[in-house]
Parts: C-alpha cells; structure tokens; sequence
C-alpha cells in the first residue's frame, strides 16, 4: 500500500526551510525554488501546499506563529493555576524577548519579515491590516488587574499595554544585536511593570 501522506508534516517540513533559509540571509530574494531546495521537495509539490511566494511567505508565518502561541500557553501553565494579572502580563511579554535558542530562532526569523512587510505589495497590506493582538492581550490583562484591585484604576490600559509590547519589541532587537543581555532584557520588563503594578507593590 502507498504510504500515507501527513500534509500537516509536509507544510511544516516547507515551513521551517523558509525559517532556516530566513535566518541564514534574510527573506527579501528568497525563491520558491531555493526554499523547495532546502525543504528536499519539488517546486510544484510546494506550490501544490503554499501557491504563490507570499501564500509561502503567509503560511510559514502562520506555523510559526502558532508555534509560539503554543510554547507560550506552556510556560504560562507552569506559573500555577492563580499566578496574578502582573505574573501573567510578564509571562506574556517575556515571550517577546530572546531568551532562549527556540525564542531566539523565532524572533531571528521574525526580524528577516520586517523588510518584506516594508515592500512587498501584499505582505505590506497584511502587516498594516494586522490586529494588534498581544496589545489587546496585555490590556485586557491590565484591566482585569484593575478589577482585582492590582492595578491603580487611572492608569489607562490601552496605552500602557502597547508601550510594554513596543518597549519589549525594542528591547528584542538589542538582545538580538548583543546589545544587552537577556537578564538586563528582563530587568527592564520588570522595572516597568513594578510602576504599572503599582498598588501590590506598595501595599
């Protein structure tokens, strides 16, 4: 009998070749061919899976980024069935950091995106179009901090959410670059989280 085909394994087989060949030298001439090449299948078995080079360029974002979310849910599981909004908002912004090899290859892969979502036509509408999820995450974790009375009730939510993921964004690329440490990464989340977490902190 012909063996049985996991297609689910053959996109992420397509998937993490793209991410290879990303963090070796970035995306922006990156070809179906090269990737089909570094996958070991053919270029119309890659069509077959992916079409066109964005669809390829999508998909493997897509694997990835439901890699990470997967990942993050486990860390987050291991804080305790009632860790507390602050404990819960630095497991998610930890997850932005390069802290680990797997963290580190994501986010790797992650920065060789940026340049195509700046001027690729399509990829550039998709990255505009984007809901902004981890600030909503991060805000709606501050906010239920507010209810629990962990979180002073004028600090604005919204706001300070996207300031931690822009400030863990930033930070992520000087730890990249060698820059700064991933502990003094780290330290700076949580200098950021004592003034945001402010009512348990002094009480």
């Amino acid at each position: 009998m012909p063996r049985q085909v996991d297609h689910d394994q053959r996109r992420r087989q397509i998937a993490e070749a793209v991410w290879r060949l990303a963090i070796r030298g970035g995306l922006e001439d990156v070809t179906l061919r090269q990737v089909a090449a570094e996958a070991g299948v053919s270029a119309r078995l890659l069509q077959y899976y992916f079409g066109t080079r964005d669809q390829l360029l999508l998909g493997a974002l897509e694997i990835l980024n439901d890699d990470a979310e997967q990942r993050a849910r486990e860390r987050l599981a291991t804080l305790g069935e009632a860790p507390g909004m602050h404990a819960l908002v630095r497991g998610v912004l930890l997850e932005l950091l390069p802290l680990d090899e797997e963290r580190r290859n994501r986010h790797l892969v992650y920065a060789a995106y940026f340049v195509p979502f700046l001027t690729d036509p399509v990829l550039v509408k998709v990255a505009r179009d984007a809901p902004h999820a981890m600030e909503n995450l991060v805000a709606g974790l501050i906010a239920q901090g507010q209810e629990l009375g962990e979180v002073p009730h004028d600090l604005d939510a919204a706001a300070e959410a996207a300031f931690l993921v822009a400030g863990a964004d930033g930070i992520q690329t000087t730890v990249l670059l060698g820059k700064r440490t991933p502990e003094e990464a780290v330290a700076l989340i949580d200098h950021q989280l004592v003034r945001i977490f402010a009512v348990t902190t002094r009480g």
